[in-house]
This record gives structure tokens, sequence and C-alpha cells, in this order.
């Protein structure tokens, strides 16, 4: 039996850390975060435990990772669903939307990621974070923006913040408000996007 091309071997690496990764987000969205452990995840995803902490320094990144990696598939199909388009404005009222549907479909998993980032470890920069800022940067891009490196955190920031409003406990505020006033902001129709 000859050994495997390194190339093969890259491949069973992201498998298996894609794995991990679709595990903690089912994990945490049916159990929460506390009650999800390392073993569970690694159970989950058919993975030594070892492996977890091979590819993450911890918990807390690990779950950063998963619903990063969520949101950037979640923001990847709408902005590339039929009709596709290269209209600024329609994928910009798209992302808007994928991002507000995700705080409605997954309360459990994006509130325990909001808190996750206003812990002391932070804000954690990793691949998947790297690929959903270049979807969103990209948006920006083709919506016309001629300063990403002001309009990109500026939306980040409006987007974290209308997550956190739709899921704050004992006084949210509708989706379909803040997505009104997203929409409104950047000058984009009520009919773009998916409207409520």
């Amino acid at each position: 039996m000859s050994p495997r091309s390194p190339s093969v071997n890259a491949e069973l690496r992201r498998r298996s850390r894609e794995r991990l990764l679709q595990a903690t987000v089912e994990l945490v969205a049916e159990r929460g975060y506390e009650a999800t452990t390392l073993g569970d995840i690694a159970d989950r995803a058919g993975s030594a435990r070892g492996l977890v902490s091979y590819y993450f320094p911890g918990k807390r990144q690990l779950l950063q990772s998963a619903v990063h990696r969520l949101m950037h598939m979640t923001l990847a199909s709408a902005l590339e669903r039929e009709p596709r388009t290269d209209d600024g404005r329609e994928r910009l009222a798209r992302a808007i939307d994928a991002v507000l549907g995700l705080a409605v479909d997954q309360p459990l998993l994006m509130r325990t990621h909001m808190a996750g980032i206003l812990q002391a470890e932070g804000f954690v920069r990793c691949p998947e974070q790297q690929r959903l800022a270049a979807l969103l940067r990209d948006t920006l891009e083709r919506y016309g923006s001629r300063d990403l490196d002001a309009d990109y955190p500026l939306l980040r920031a409006l987007l974290m913040g209308a997550v956190f409003a739709v899921l704050l406990p004992g006084a949210p505020m509708s989706p379909a408000r803040l997505r009104e006033e997203l929409f409104q902001r950047y000058g984009l129709d009520w009919e773009l996007g998916s409207p409520p």
C-alpha cells in the first residue's frame, strides 16, 4: 500500500475540520453552549477527541469558527440563489436578509455566538470568518462602495447590532423593523432580497 499524497491528506484534514464545525453548530443549537462538550462534538463528527484540540485552541474558538462557517454558507447560498444577479443593491439586500434570517432561525446558536464575541477572548479571526468577510466586502464593492476599508466594518457592526437587537432577551426588536432601518440606510427598495 502506497502512502497517501499530500493533496489527499490535505483533503482529509479539510473534511475532518468541516465535520467538527458542522457538529458544533448542530449540538450548540440543540443543547446550548454549556451543555455541549468537546467530546460530544468529536463523537458527533466521528472524530478523535484529540483532533478538536489539533484544529482549535478551545471550545469558544471552535464555536465562533463554526458559526462563521454557517454564516458564510448561508450568505453564499442567498447571494447565488436564482435568479442570480450581479446587481449590488439586490446582493446587499440578500446579505441583510440572510443575516437577519439566521437570528430568527437559529436564536440559541446566534445568541451564544454574540455572547462569545463579548467575552474576554473577543472576536476570533479564522479562515471561516475571512471567507465571510470576503463575501461581505465583495457585496459592498458591487453595491458601489468607494471605501471598503471603512464601509465593511460599518456594515459588519450594523449587522451585528441588528442580530443583537433581534435576540435581546426580554426586549427583542422586530426583524422587519430592523430590516426597514438597514434598507433605508443603504437606500434599498423593500422588494429587494426576501421581503418578510
